[in-house]
């Protein structure tokens, strides 16, 4: 094959999911020349797996994004068909929304923002080889031989990296939904240095909805009152027809056969050679791991409006085609189901994502930067928060700027990298509200008020959005001010209100602020109290409600905050040999060197650096204060 000049731009993206489009549309939207090449541009920000945008904890992931400036809370928005929020019986701090989306809307529209974007470019190749000269990317070469010359690069080939899919003694050499496979590049990444691994996903069947009795299932609607994913869209009019999912269970015949045909898993036969997701188990791991349970839920969800085919979620599985038929036939609902699309698992090539910098930049190749499932995460929101990051702190090295770190009190985003590339991960990682330890602070609803003025520093919020977040800011404000100053007097007015919600009455004036912090109470339950209430958006109203309720929690949460921006604040150096550090266990030296932590902060969260090592790097910084 000959190799010939294509193009030069300043950032080439290779992949085309959520990782790529935010990548993509972050350097571009930055003044960036961009490329984004997907193996095939059909395959652009497919929703390969569940029909669905955001969740527990994923949600967070999804408005932070948004407060960057970043494109998938807007693009869900647009193509949802059916949204809710999830675990409003608990604290706002784990409040998820949630979107069905369909999926053929979903894909076309990002596909459509991204070929409309300026200084962005897509293009269907694959890219078979990564150029570096000198530790420094320069480049990309692909299958046609066309050299793209680049001053930066972002690897978010997701699931497409040597993949395979497999069920039963079925195997195919493809990517996800039948489109080719990643093949070479890998080679290419390995000649360079880059250690990869090797993981594995699955997917459940699609069926023909005529072929599902809905009538043994329990509904499942949207919620009434919508809440948009884009802070841009809070206020306006989402209404619509919402498509309803469905609740179903395992039986006990479901788990027999199942257990009868484990042997003719490729899981437990020991074909798959990847690891796989201990957060989203397949159909057959659950039945073995979880052997007194008499059965399991699963939801019917719409792949889309325009289509008969449904996704029957948490019955992934890697059986053959026709246990998988004896499966799915023994589900209440689902006797007499015509499957479309068979199940499979797919396994693929990833790295170990500590060999990036918190930046995610390759620590030892210049300019090369890592986003999404590449770096051995799961999840297209995920993804997508890597994406923007990747996207961001690529343009900031070509314009030689500070590149963005967002800290694990900053955002879900923060903890998502900083767990990556501190701890690295042996299976596909997925985020949990459980990972974020200061989660009251990283609540979904304040995404823009934590990160609205990173992204117009950096420049991917405008103006005009700017200014609103900012108005709504002093909104916040002036309203809690309102509400501190108001007396509440002990009428029978007041108490027969109080009384109304199972409070305790007053006998003296008592603060309205004071009154909504009470368990039982808040803001909007104790409106007939306050008369001269401003008519404000829902938003507002929603963290002035919080602010108060949980102020002794939140104000905690900061203290904690503060204590660890100390050891935050405590810089190591990036270029160090900690062999040199007198006291240091072997271990330590070794993880310290590998990851090469930004502080002490930073470093006590490596696996394996005890409370004594960070006594030592204490002990060391303090020796040589002013030295680095």
């Amino acid at each position: 094959m000959e190799k010939y000049f294509a193009r030069e731009v300043d950032v080439i993206v290779i992949g085309g999911g959520h990782a790529g489009c935010e990548a993509a549309l972050a350097s571009a939207r930055l003044g960036l020349k961009t490329i984004m090449f997907a193996i095939n541009l059909d395959s652009i920000a497919m929703l390969a797996c569940n029909p669905s945008i955001g969740g527990s904890s994923k949600g967070h992931l999804v408005r932070e994004v948004d407060a960057l400036g970043g494109e998938m809370g807007k693009n869900i928005d647009k193509t949802f068909i059916q949204t809710k929020m999830l675990n409003t019986g608990k604290g706002p701090a784990v409040y998820s929304l949630r979107a069905q989306a369909d999926k053929h809307r979903y894909a076309a529209e990002m596909k459509k923002t991204c070929e409309n974007t300026e200084n962005l470019t897509i293009r269907q190749s694959e890219v078979t080889e990564i150029i570096v000269e000198d530790k420094t990317v320069k480049g990309v070469v692909t299958s046609s031989g066309a050299i793209y010359n680049a001053k930066a690069v972002v690897l978010a080939t997701g699931t497409f990296l040597r993949s395979r899919c497999l069920f039963g003694e079925t195997i195919i050499e493809s990517g996800p939904n039948g489109f080719m496979a990643a093949s070479k590049l890998s080679e290419s990444l390995k000649e360079n240095g880059i250690k990869l691994f090797r993981f594995k996903t699955g997917t459940p069947a699609r069926v023909d909805r005529r072929t599902v009795d809905f009538s043994k299932m329990q509904i499942q609607h949207g919620d009434e009152n919508i809440v948009p994913f884009s802070f841009t869209n809070i206020g306006k009019d989402l209404e619509r027809e919402q498509v309803p999912c469905y609740l179903s269970y395992t039986t006990p015949k479901t788990h027999e056969i199942i257990r009868e045909n484990l042997h003719r898993s490729p899981l437990y036969a020991g074909v798959i050679e990847g690891v796989g997701p201990r957060y989203c188990p397949s159909i057959e791991d659950k039945v073995v791991r979880f052997a007194d349970k008499e059965r399991h839920q699963l939801f019917m969800e719409p792949e889309a409006e325009n289509t008969n085919e449904m996704y029957v979620q948490g019955i992934s599985t890697s059986l053959p085609e026709e246990v998988q038929i004896q499966i799915y036939r023994s589900i209440i609902g689902l006797e007499n189901v015509e499957i479309m699309r068979s199940a499979y698992a797919i396994e693929y090539d990833c790295i170990d994502a500590t060999q990036l910098k918190l930046s995610l930049e390759f620590k030892e190749i210049k300019g090369l930067f890592g986003a999404g499932q590449f770096n051995g995460s799961s999840g297209y929101e995920e993804a997508a928060a890597q994406g923007i990051i990747a996207g961001i702190n690529a343009a900031a090295y070509i314009k030689n700027t500070e590149p963005l770190i967002l800290k694990r009190s900053d955002a879900y985003i923060g903890v998502l990298i900083d767990d990556l590339v501190t701890k690295g991960s042996n299976e596909p990682y997925r985020m949990m509200t459980s990972r974020a330890e200061y989660r009251l602070l990283l609540r979904q609803d304040n995404a823009d008020e934590r990160l609205t003025e990173k992204g117009y520093k950096i420049g991917l919020i405008s103006e005009e959005r700017y200014k609103d977040y900012l108005l709504k800011q002093e909104l916040i404000k002036e309203e809690m001010e309102r509400v501190s100053k108001i007396i509440v007097t002990p009428t029978e007015h007041t108490n027969e209100v109080l009384r109304q919600y199972g409070s305790t009455e007053i006998k003296t004036g008592m603060k309205l602020y004071d009154l909504i912090k009470r368990p039982e109470l808040d803001y909007f339950k104790l409106a007939p109290l306050d008369l001269e209430r401003p008519e404000l958006r829902s938003d507002i109203t929603e963290q002035v409600n919080i602010k108060i309720k949980y102020e002794g929690y939140i104000v905690q949460q900061q203290n904690q905050v503060e204590q660890f921006k100390k050891l935050e604040n405590k810089l190591l150096p990036t270029d160090f040999d900690y062999s040199e550090i007198k006291g240091l266990r072997l271990e330590a030296i070794q993880k310290l060197n590998k990851i090469k932590p930004l502080s002490i902060g930073h470093a006590s969260r490596i696996t394996g650096i005890s409370p004594a090592d960070i006594t030592v790097l204490l002990i060391f910084l303090e020796q040589n204060k002013g030295k680095f």
